[in-house]
């Protein structure tokens, strides 16, 4: 897991050129203006996913890895609590292949805060529970860039 924000990029000089490549696709496009929904940047290497939620009690939430793809959560409009555990500390249901998602139960051993700017990197080890609302429910807007493995 890797948690930062775009303004301090210039920290982050030792990423992955694929985060890197999302950094600089975030930069040269405004994907606070972009529709929900999937949007290709380079087949099913590399895309963003759109997503607009309210934020909501854990309860009313799931846990979740992938082991095809790293995701990059990039808040543009916030504040949304993200749950963090390490898949080997919980119990790992069957994955699912063709959706790239591996359910998970348990509970955190931490969690950040995404308010506008700050991302989030969760690779296969990071089992993750998005949407938590952090002082009360709030409508939030986000991009997820999926990055192929």
């Amino acid at each position: 897991m890797i948690f930062g924000n775009i303004r301090d990029l210039r920290d982050f000089s030792w990423l992955e050129e694929k985060i890197k490549e999302c950094f600089n696709y975030a930069a040269a496009n405004e994907l606070i203006n972009y529709e929900k929904g999937s949007h290709p940047i380079d087949g099913d290497r590399l895309f963003v996913n759109i997503v607009e939620y309210e934020t909501t009690s854990p309860d009313n939430r799931f846990w979740e890895a992938h082991r095809d793809y790293l995701d990059l959560h990039l808040m543009l409009r916030g504040p949304e609590q993200i749950d963090l555990n390490f898949i080997d500390n919980m119990v790992q249901g069957e994955f699912v292949p063709k959706d790239d998602f591996l359910p998970l139960e348990g509970e955190p051993n931490s969690h950040v805060v995404l308010t506008d700017g700050d991302f989030l990197v969760c690779y296969p080890v990071d089992g993750h529970r998005t949407a938590v609302a952090v002082n009360g429910p709030a409508a939030i807007k986000k991009a997820i860039f999926k990055i192929k493995i």
